[in-house]
């Protein structure tokens, strides 16, 4: 197998890990009222955060790999980095 297929069976896999991370997203948070429930807002709450930045890096990633198999890589943008100061001074 080629690697250019390996790529493609990686990026269908991407999107189904994406489609498991927009499940967990729609989830509901806390299910009961006991003591421990301001524990689990906060602990499901990371997990929902962290699944929605892990679908949009995924797929950014998976927009990337489409970009260079079809031979049309995007040039990615130049950061700026600095205060205000570090910016004038150029």
């Amino acid at each position: 197998m080629s690697t250019k297929e390996t790529k493609k069976r990686i990026i269908q896999a991407g999107h189904k890990a994406v489609e498991e991370l927009i499940k967990v997203a729609k989830e509901a948070i806390v299910e009961s009222d006991d003591d421990l429930a301001a524990d689990r807002l906060k602990n499901a709450a990371a997990t929902k955060k962290l699944a929605i930045f892990d679908a949009f890096e995924i797929l950014n990633r998976i927009e990337e790999e489409n970009n260079m198999l079809s031979d049309n890589p995007v040039e990615k943008k130049k950061e700026a980095f600095g205060g205000f100061a570090e910016k004038r001074s150029k």
